[in-house]
C-alpha cells in the first residue's frame, strides 16, 4: 500500500500528544484491541492534571488510570462496565452511565457529553492521507467528528478496515508513531455447558438466517455448530475468532440480507491476531457506528435475525438482568436491547437470551423468582422471546405469567424447580400443573 508521504516526520513523543491534555478535559478513549495504551501509559504520567473526564466502553490492558491512586487527576465514566473498570465503579471511582449502545454515537454528536479531546488508535494514512480505526468504529468515529482534539496513536499493526472507518490525517492534532501488536482475547473454553446450550441455539439456526453473536463460550458454542448451514449472513455489533472459518468455509455468504448484503458487517472485533490478519484490508468485512449496526430499523430488514446475548439472571416472569448483580455493576446495556427488538421484529427472526441454569458452581439458580434488589432489567419481560439453558429452550413470547414459570421453570436446573415452584406459588398463588 503507498503510503502519505513523509507523515512519519510528524509524530512526536507520547509525552508530547498528552500534552494537549488539560484539567477538567472531556476525553473519549478508544477501545476493546484498538486501546491506546501507549498514550494511557503516557497520561497518567503527568502530575499536574486533576479532574479530566473519560469517557469509553470496553477497555483493554493495563489500565493505571483506574488505580485508586489517581482518583483525583482522572474520573472514568464507561458506558460499559468491564472487568478493568468493576473494581473502581463499585468504589465509587468510576461512574457508570446506562445507555444503549445505539444512543451512544449521537452523546457526542448532539454535545450531550461536549468532548474536548479523542483519543484514539489509528492505522497510517494511505496515499490519499486517510487513516482508519481499525478494529473499533463504534463511537469512535463520532467522537473524532465532534472532539476539538484528537490524539492518536497510529500503530503499524492495527489493521486498516472498510466501510465507515475512515479519520483523515491532517484531523489528527498530535501522534505517536508506534509498532506494537493490539490487545487480544482469547477464546474462552467451551465447557460442557455452553455445548448443551450451542447446541440449542443452533437447532433455531435456519439456512439464510442472519446472526447476532457476541464473544464468549456460548457464543463461541453456537458457531461452531454452524458449520453444515448455507448462506448465513452478519450483521452484529461485534465478532471473534470463531466466526472466521465460517466465513472462509463459505457457509457465511450475506447473500440473503437486505442490507449491506455480501458483507459482513459489524461494530467491532476482539479476538487474536488471526482475527485482525484475517479483516485487514479484507472488503468483505465492513465495520460501521454502532449508531448503525445497531439501529433497530436496519436490523429487521434483515431476514430471520438470530440475535443471541446473555443473562445473568432472570425471573419468573421473564425480566433479564444483564448488567449487574444486584446493586453491583457487572457490565452495561450495551447492544442487547437492540438486538432483541431488532430480530424480533425481523421477517422469521428470533431473539435469544442465553444463560447457564446456575453460578457459583451450581449453588445459586440463574432462574429465579424474584431479581435481586437493585438488578438491572436490560430486557423487559414484553420484550423477551426465547430463553435457553443447558436444560432446553422456551419461547415465552405470547406466554401469560403463569405460564411464563412453567416454561422457564422447565429449564432451570433439576435442583432448584421444587423450590422456584413453592415460590411462585407463594408469591402469585399459581398452582403450576
Amino acid at each position: 500500500m503507498k503510503r502519505f508521504p513523509a507523515w512519519e516526520q510528524r509524530a512526536v513523543s507520547a509525552q508530547d500528544v498528552v500534552a494537549h491534555l488539560k484539567s477538567h478535559h472531556k476525553v473519549f478513549v478508544h477501545g476493546a484491541a484498538a486501546t491506546p495504551t501507549t498514550l494511557l501509559d503516557a497520561m497518567v504520567g503527568r502530575s499536574d492534571l486533576e479532574g479530566v473526564q473519560l469517557f469509553h466502553l470496553h477497555l483493554s490492558g493495563n489500565l493505571q488510570f483506574a488505580q485508586p491512586r489517581y482518583r483525583d487527576a482522572f474520573v472514568s465514566n464507561p458506558l460499559f462496565t468491564d472487568h478493568g473498570m468493576r473494581g473502581a465503579v463499585e468504589d465509587g471511582r468510576a461512574f457508570f452511565v446506562p445507555v444503549f449502545l445505539s444512543d451512544v454515537p449521537d452523546l457526542f454528536a448532539t454535545r450531550r457529553i461536549p468532548l474536548d479531546v479523542a483519543m484514539v488508535s489509528l492505522s497510517p494514512p494511505d496515499e490519499h492521507g486517510l487513516c482508519t480505526l481499525g478494529t473499533s468504529i463504534d463511537a469512535a468515529k463520532s467522537a473524532t467528528e465532534n472532539a476539538a482534539i484528537v490524539l492518536a496513536e497510529i500503530n503499524e499493526q492495527l489493521p486498516r478496515t472498510y466501510g465507515a472507518t475512515v479519520v483523515p490525517f491532517d484531523r489528527v492534532t498530535a501522534f505517536v508513531h508506534t509498532d506494537r501488536p493490539l490487545h487480544e482475547a482469547h477464546t474462552p473454553p467451551i465447557g460442557e455447558v455452553e455445548h448443551l446450550i450451542g447446541e440449542h441455539i443452533a437447532g433455531l439456526v435456519e439456512d439464510g438466517a442472519t446472526l447476532q453473536m457476541g464473544i464468549g463460550a456460548i457464543p463461541n458454542a453456537v458457531l461452531s455448530r454452524l458449520g453444515d448451514k448455507n448462506d448465513l449472513g452478519v450483521h452484529t455489533e461485534m465478532f471473534s475468532d470463531l466466526l472466521v472459518p465460517l466465513m472462509k468455509s463459505g457457509v457465511v455468504t450475506n447473500r440473503c440480507k437486505n442490507v449491506h448484503r455480501g458483507r459482513t458487517v459489524t461494530s467491532f472485533v476482539s479476538g487474536t491476531r488471526e482475527l485482525f490478519d484475517f479483516v485487514d484490508n479484507n472488503q468483505l468485512v465492513e465495520f460501521h457506528p454502532c449508531d448503525r449496526t445497531n439501529d433497530t430499523a436496519l436490523i429487521r430488514q434483515n431476514p430471520r435475525v438470530v440475535a443471541v446475548n446473555a443473562a445473568l439472571e432472570i425471573d419468573l416472569t421473564g425480566q433479564v438482568c444483564a448488567d449487574s448483580i444486584g446493586h453491583r455493576i457487572y457490565s452495561g446495556i450495551g447492544g442487547q436491547m437492540d438486538f432483541i427488538r431488532g430480530a424480533a421484529l425481523s421477517e422469521g427472526g428470533k431473539a435469544i437470551i442465553a444463560l447457564p441454569s446456575t453460578a457459583r458452581n451450581g449453588q445459586l439458580s440463574r432462574i429465579v423468582s424474584t431479581l435481586k434488589p437493585g438488578a438491572g432489567v436490560v430486557t423487559t419481560r414484553g420484550h423477551v422471546q426465547y430463553v435457553a439453558t443447558e436444560f432446553g429452550i422456551v419461547d415465552l413470547h405470547g406466554l401469560n405469567l403463569k405460564q411464563r414459570a412453567q416454561a422457564l421453570i422447565s429449564i432451570a436446573h433439576p435442583d432448584f424447580r421444587a423450590e422456584l415452584t413453592r415460590e411462585v406459588r407463594e408469591i402469585r398463588h399459581f398452582i403450576l400443573g
